[in-house]
């Protein structure tokens, strides 16, 4: 699986990247068709103390899917952005058996 990080108001982190691979490698293991990840790390100014958003889209045969998470550590936006899309994923794979079958 290839990976691409784009950053938006933050500076590139070698340590988020590592937790996001280290994530996203776990659906690839269990989602092999899984082609590329796009993560996109960006740190909105609001008034409340959210403001750091992790958004991933993933390609893989058919339509992209793509989740984001605005929390308030950038640890728990990729954590509920890989929970967002472990359940995209588990119903195109229901899909995706049920076509070929």
């Amino acid at each position: 699986m290839q990976t691409v990080f784009e950053y938006k108001s933050v500076k590139a982190n070698r340590y988020l990247e590592t937790f996001a691979i280290k994530k996203l490698m776990n659906l690839a293991k269990k989602y092999s068709f899984i082609i590329r990840a796009d993560i996109f790390f960006n740190k909105e100014q609001k008034n409340n103390k959210k403001g750091n958003v992790c958004g991933i889209r993933l390609s893989l045969p058919g339509p992209r899917i793509y989740a984001s998470s605005d929390e308030y550590s950038f640890e728990n936006a990729i954590n509920s952005t890989i929970k967002d899309l472990r359940d995209q994923l588990e119903r195109r794979k229901v899909k995706l058996y049920h076509n070929l079958s």
